[in-house]
C-alpha cells in the first residue's frame, strides 16, 4: 500500500545543501578528492572556552532533565547584554528576544506568524532557499525582487506594483547577503522601514553573517534604525559567528509581539534548547572582541586568496566586505549550472550555482570560505589548469 503524503510534503522541493551533500558523498567514494566550496559550514573549531563550558555543565545532572521552553532567563541577559554592547540598542530580555535551535527554524516560524493563505512574501532574488518553501509551504505568495549588481544588490521597494503591495504582509532582508555578500548602509534600512510602516509589512531580516566582517567594517542591524522594532525581527546564528554550527542555537529579537508568537508556536512544537547549550552560547556571547577579530584575519586572507584567484582566472568577483562568500561571474559561454557541472566533472572542485538562489544568480557562482587556504590554493590551480585546456 501507498503512503498518501500531504500537498505540502509533495511540494516541497529537495533542499539543494542536503543533495549536494550527497553529491560529494559518491564522488569521494569514488576516489575523487572533492574539494567543497559550496557550503557556509565553518571549518575551524568553537572556542576552547565554549567547549569547557559545554561539557562542564554536561556534567550536571539538573541539565539532564527538560529545558525551559523559551530559554534561560541568563540566556536572554547574555543576548541583551551582546546586541547592546555590539549594537548600541537595548533589548528588553524574555520580551524582545527568544533563543533558537538555529536561525533557520526562525526564518520558517517568523514566516508562519506573519503570513495567511494568499499573503504575498516580498522576496529578494537571489535569496536563500527558506525565504522561498517559508512563504509557499503557507500558501502565501512570494513576489521577486530582483538584486542587481549595479543596483549594489538591493532591493527596489519602490517599484513593486500597488496590486502587490495591497496583499504584501512581509518582507524578507539578508545583510550581508546570501549569496552575494553585499551589505546594506543605514539609508537603505531608513527607507526600507519607512516603507514597511506605510503599508503595515513585517520585515524578517536575517543577519547569520554579522560577525564575519573585514577591514574596518562592522555590518549594522536593522534595529538601530528608530521605528525598526515597530515593524521588523532580526536573527542572528551562533553557527557563523562562532562556529558553532553543530550546536544549533540562535535568536530571533526585535518586535515584542512578532517574538512572543513565534515562542507560542515552538513551544507547541518543541521543549527548548539543551541547557548545556545554552551555557555553552552564553560562554560564547561573552569572549573578548580579541578572539573574534584573530577569527576574521584568517577568512580575509580566504577571502584576498578567492578574490584574486577568480579575477585572474576571468571569474570577474567584488572584493566583499563581510560574510563567508565570494560571488563571481561564471567564464563567459557558460551558464552557472553548466559550469559548476563541468568543474566538478573535470577537476573535483565543488561550487554552488548562483541559480540555486533564484533566477536571477544566474552567471554568477557562490564560493564558500570555508576551507583551509592550503585547499583553495588546490582548488585555484585545478580551475586554472582546467579553464586552460578547455
Amino acid at each position: 500500500m501507498l503512503v498518501r503524503l500531504s500537498n505540502l510534503i509533495n511540494s516541497l522541493p529537495p533542499y539543494h545543501f542536503a543533495n549536494a551533500k550527497q553529491k560529494i558523498f559518491e564522488r569521494q567514494e569514488a576516489g575523487v578528492d572533492v574539494i567543497s566550496l559550496s557550503m557556509g559550514d565553518p571549518d575551524l573549531p568553537a572556542p576552547p572556552a565554549v567547549v569547557e563550558r559545554l561539557c562542564a555543565s554536561m556534567k550536571d545532572t539538573e541539565n539532564h532533565r527538560y529545558p525551559e521552553y523559551r530559554g534561560m532567563r541568563v540566556l536572554h541577559e547574555a543576548i541583551a547584554e551582546w546586541f547592546e554592547n555590539r549594537f548600541g540598542v537595548k533589548l528588553t530580555p524574555e520580551q524582545d528576544i527568544l533563543p533558537l535551535l538555529g536561525s533557520k527554524e526562525g526564518l520558517a516560524y517568523a514566516a508562519t506568524a506573519a503570513l495567511n493563505p494568499g499573503d504575498i512574501a516580498l522576496v529578494p532574488d537571489p535569496y536563500y532557499p527558506v525565504y522561498i518553501s517559508g512563504t509557499t509551504t503557507l500558501g502565501a505568495e512570494p513576489y521577486l525582487l530582483p538584486l542587481r549588481e549595479e543596483q549594489h544588490y538591493l532591493p527596489d521597494v519602490d517599484s513593486i506594483p500597488a496590486s502587490v503591495l495591497s496583499r504584501a504582509r512581509l518582507l524578507w532582508l539578508n545583510y550581508p547577503n546570501n549569496p552575494t555578500a553585499a551589505c546594506a548602509d543605514q539609508a537603505f534600512f531608513e527607507r526600507v522601514i519607512d516603507f514597511a510602516q506605510r503599508h503595515d509589512i513585517v520585515i524578517i531580516h536575517d543577519m547569520a553573517y554579522a560577525e564575519v566582517y573585514f577591514d574596518d567594517f562592522r555590518p549594522m542591524s536593522i534595529l538601530q534604525i528608530p521605528g525598526a522594532r515597530d515593524v521588523a525581527v532580526e536573527l542572528h546564528s551562533l553557527s557563523k559567528t562562532y562556529n558553532m554550527a553543530g550546536f544549533r542555537i540562535g535568536m530571533l529579537v526585535g518586535n515584542p509581539e512578532l517574538v512572543d508568537a513565534v515562542g507560542r508556536l515552538k513551544s507547541n512544537i518543541d521543549s527548548g534548547i539543551f541547557r548545556p547549550v545554552q551555557y555553552a552560547a552564553i560562554e560564547a556571547l561573552r569572549l573578548p572582541p580579541s578572539w573574534l577579530a584573530e577569527r576574521n584575519t584568517i577568512y580575509q586572507r580566504r577571502r584576498d586568496l578567492l578574490i584574486d584567484g577568480c579575477n585572474a582566472l576571468g571569474m570577474r568577483a567584488e572584493k566583499t566586505r563581510a560574510g563567508l562568500y565570494v560571488w563571481a561571474h561564471v567564464p563567459q559561454g557558460y551558464t552557472s549550472r553548466d559550469f559548476t557541472n563541468w568543474l566538478f566533472d573535470q577537476t573535483g572542485v565543488f561550487l554552488t550555482p548562483g541559480t540555486n538562489f533564484g533566477s536571477a544568480g544566474e552567471g554568477y557562482v557562490r564560493i564558500s570560505m570555508t576551507e583551509q587556504e592550503e585547499r583553495i590554493r588546490e582548488a585555484l590551480q585545478r580551475m586554472q589548469a582546467a579553464l586552460q585546456t578547455k
